[in-house]
């Protein structure tokens, strides 16, 4: 069956079953789902074999195409004295061309004289999610627990696919990124695996008209074709996976900083430590051109929280990249890490680019140090400090005898995990949970409402974090300090090849 609802992805997405039907690779028993569509669409053919609705009052399914101007939000909240529902009327939907049905079909019947409608049963968008890494692992239960369906797993391998997609019940798994994307049940896509990959598969599940939650691209001229792609989708979500934004610590610490708690802000200075970031066999993150190292993986979180905190970005870096540990027992031979596993750079941000103005901000990353663990942040200002270690806050101000705990570690009441630090636990499952609100908020399974995610760092944000990494490598080669200049086109692949042209010319 034909799915006939299909809608261009840039007017708020299509159906709940868009692209159900493409590419032959979705189990058989999947249902087709019954475009619904009022008389003026259907004269102006946008859905040629769809069926029009009754002209006794004005039906909303669950698509943005067919709702029309009503937000399923405030409908749900403000039902009017004079308003019919009517949860399972049947209708006659066309599967495919002169196929047709009569079939029971979730809508909302508006009554003339009523201004709102009683809402329906509200659904949250199924998920397909891409990695089998340590935060597919994690991610999958807490998407579960808030009550997202999880329908599809991609892996780099069927076999890995497979076992994790039995550990975690997951009805579906492959190897073909096609598979889930085109997935009739999927409409938020969580990308978590190796930065190389982010890109493509971001662009073109925005591209289907998927909402879209993934992690780092690999090169800014990477992070650059998703902005473009973000730009061309407005109502779809794509937000990056930085969890340490929805971390309540430093929620609460931006909101002190901005009643002026520290009064004006001076300095930031972060400390990372930890142990080794490689993988148990040679793979992307032993590769610093892959996105492996600790500045691209830790330490482009931290470069995105520092903006998020302070309301400023850098204009210019200064840093030191160095790999101590080269080979080990599992890398060994002619293979060798190229990755950093110490980093430290200073950014100047804000002010007017020169040395004395802005904010001074130091980060020290180093994974040198097995069996533990610090993340501290600090920033201080001109009247007092704030503090977050791992997930609690503290505070002092100028004048006081010793810090306050301004903000305590409640517990972890999740699963446990070993491969993730408890600040990126927790901010996951916040993210998670603001996820959920964003989407509660609209009926449609693609609609979201942007209060809940409003401090989830865009995909423009992202292009900002990986011009800072790029600059920060680029100073650590050159020992001088770099200026960072967000791109506003992408670059002309065979720049350098014109540049010899020219030079053999002249």
């Amino acid at each position: 069956a034909q799915d006939a609802g299909e809608d261009d992805p840039r007017g708020g997405g299509g159906s709940g079953g868009s692209g159900g039907s493409r590419g032959g690779h979705l189990p058989a028993s999947a249902p087709p789902t019954p475009a619904l569509i009022d008389a003026p669409q259907r004269e102006q053919r946008r859905h040629p074999d769809a069926v029009g609705l009754p002209a006794a009052g004005e039906m909303h399914a669950a698509d943005p195409v067919s709702r029309g101007g009503l937000e399923g939000a405030k409908a749900a909240a403000d039902p009017g004295p004079g308003d019919v529902s009517e949860p399972q009327l049947p209708q006659r939907a066309v599967f495919g061309k002169r196929v047709e049905a009569q079939v029971p079909v979730p809508v909302r019947v508006v009554v003339a004289a009523g201004d709102t409608a009683v809402s329906g049963t509200v659904m949250l968008p199924g998920v397909g999610v891409f990695g089998t890494g340590s935060t597919a692992r994690v991610l999958v239960p807490l998407l579960k627990a808030e009550g997202f369906e999880v329908h599809a797993l991609w892996g780099r391998s069927e076999e890995e696919a497979c076992c994790l997609a039995k550990e975690l019940s997951i009805p579906f798994h492959t190897s073909r990124s096609d598979d889930v994307l085109l997935h009739q049940d999927v409409d938020l896509v969580c990308i978590y695996i190796p930065p190389s990959m982010t890109r493509q598969i971001a662009v073109k599940a925005l591209g289907i008209g998927k909402n879209v939650v993934c992690e780092k691209a690999a090169t800014a001229v990477d992070s650059f074709k998703m902005v473009t792609a973000a730009r061309y989708y407005p109502q779809l979500l794509s937000i990056m996976g930085n969890t340490l934004r929805f971390l309540p610590a430093f929620v609460a610490m931006r909101q002190l900083l901005v009643e002026g708690y520290v009064g004006e802000m001076q300095v930031c200075d972060v400390r990372v430590y930890g142990p080794s970031l490689l993988d148990q066999s040679y793979g992307w993150t032993c590769e610093e051109l892959m996105g492996g190292g600790g500045l691209h993986t830790v330490g482009s979180a931290i470069i995105d929280l520092l903006s998020y905190l302070t309301g400023a970005r850098a204009n210019r870096v200064h840093g030191l990249l160095r790999t101590f540990v080269q080979q080990n027992g599992l890398i060994r031979g002619i293979r060798r890490v190229t990755s950093d596993d110490f980093c430290f750079f200073q950014m100047l941000m804000g002010g007017t680019g020169s040395s004395s103005g802005g904010v001074c901000c130091t980060v020290t990353l180093n994974f040198n140090m097995p069996g533990s663990f610090v993340h501290e942040v600090m920033v201080v200002g001109s009247t007092g400090r704030l503090v977050a270690r791992g997930t609690e806050l503290y505070g002092q101000r100028n004048g006081s005898k010793g810090e306050e705990l301004l903000l305590g570690d409640s517990g972890w009441v999740g699963p446990e995990v070993n491969d993730m630090p408890l600040p990126h636990l927790r901010g996951l499952s916040s993210m998670v949970k603001a996820l959920r609100q964003s989407f509660q908020a609209h009926e449609e399974r693609r609609s979201w409402a942007r209060g809940p995610v409003a401090m989830a760092p865009t995909f423009e944000d992202g292009l900002y974090v990986q011009t800072v990494v790029e600059a920060v490598k680029r100073s650590s080669c050159s020992g001088e300090w770099e200026c960072v200049e967000i791109m506003s086109q992408e670059p002309d692949p065979n720049h350098n090849l014109c540049e010899a042209l020219q030079r053999n010319k002249n």
